[in-house]
């Protein structure tokens, strides 16, 4: 490994047991906001001081093992280059770890996020899918112990949904989700059709990292509309009697979002807020990339077939994702939550882009 990296490597370990020792008088003194300031560094920080340390014993015993090559006897030399080879293999594993987490991360990684679906081109069998889609997400979701909040619900009259909007909470929640923004495509055989002929329709996913406060996304009363109307869909007597729904309108973009999963209205209201900030939040970014023209839909195109990034055809069993050109026979386990075998490969995949832009 490079000196350079090396040093730097020192400089966040230095770093890593000062901000730890933070981390502690924190929570002894019970300093909630740096409590979650420090909390977020150190974990940002421990993921590569481990890796770093175990570098360093797996360079130290390797010169230790080759030191004992030279005095050592013949039957024992074939037994100290298998270790010397096992070792070697160990600390490129660990140096290639090290560079990728040492690659700039994007600062939403540790975000929470609000994932919406929404039912493409397809009618009923687009709304079963995005039914489908919504299920895998949050069996993914159990696997990783996320909590999910639903924020809104529209329901399709032959099953599935038109829309939904949930906020996913938990570790690197945006890091593991954010490529699975787009148009996703389904080709198998309804239920309604008779003749067994395959069928493709769509839906699209969004990942919208949640605003946090270092944003500086400025939410003024005077510039909401709040109005408030009854939940619609099942409910019972309470939603169909009280308005605890709430719509809140940013009137300077006309952003507007719905929240009425909840019987308080003002739980459902902070949770508009919070969508709300994430909205706002995402169309900044967009505008300093000088994309303001663009609307949010951007993120996952018309919901047209053609626009896809993913493919999932039920009768082959099989799954393509087009943008690493990666096909699996293991449809039926991804519906499970296994998302995994996907997000992985896409990780790696920009990661490995990075480096190459890093090394141009």
């Amino acid at each position: 490994m490079k000196r350079s990296i090396i040093q730097k490597l020192e400089t966040m370990r230095t770093r890593f047991d000062k901000v730890n020792a933070e981390f502690l008088d924190s929570v002894n003194s019970g300093d909630s906001e740096k409590i979650r300031e420090l909390g977020r560094e150190r974990a940002k920080l421990e993921k590569v001081v481990v890796r770093f340390n175990r570098y360093r014993n797996v360079s130290e015993s390797l010169g230790t093992t080759e030191a004992m090559l030279k005095d050592s006897e013949p039957e024992l030399k074939t037994l100290i280059c298998d270790e010397i080879t096992r070792l070697k293999k160990a600390r490129q594993e660990l140096e290639t770890e090290i560079q990728g987490l040492l690659l700039a991360d994007d600062s939403r990684d540790e975000r929470n996020v609000f994932l919406e679906i929404r039912a493409g081109t397809g009618g009923d069998e687009a709304a079963i899918f995005a039914g489908d889609l919504f299920r895998m997400y949050l069996r993914y979701a159990e696997n990783q112990i996320w909590s999910v909040e639903i924020l809104s619900i529209s329901e399709s009259e032959h099953g599935g949904y038109k829309e939904v909007i949930c906020r996913i909470a938990g570790n690197d929640a945006y890091s593991k989700l954010k490529y699975e923004s787009g148009v996703h495509r389904v080709q198998r055989v309804p239920e309604t059709e008779s003749q067994g002929r395959v069928h493709t329709s769509a839906a699209t996913v969004a990942i919208l990292p949640e605003a946090e406060e270092i944003d500086n996304i400025q939410v003024d009363t005077p510039d909401l509309r709040i109005d408030t109307f009854r939940a619609s869909g099942a409910g019972g007597q309470h939603v169909n009697k009280t308005e605890s729904a709430i719509r809140i309108t940013h009137l300077p973009t006309g952003v507007s979002v719905e929240c009425q999963d909840d019987r308080s209205q003002h739980r459902n209201k902070s949770r508009a807020i919070a969508l709300l900030k994430a909205r706002l939040l995402d169309i900044e970014r967009r505008r300093q990339r000088q994309e303001t023209a663009q609307t949010r839909r951007d993120l996952v195109g018309s919901g047209d077939r053609s626009q896809r990034i993913r493919t999932y055809n039920f009768p082959q069993g099989r799954v393509t994702d087009h943008r690493i050109n990666l096909t699996l026979y293991q449809l039926p386990k991804l519906m499970e939550g296994d998302v995994d075998m996907l997000i992985k490969p896409l990780n790696s995949e920009a990661r490995a882009q990075q480096l190459l832009e890093d090394a141009g």
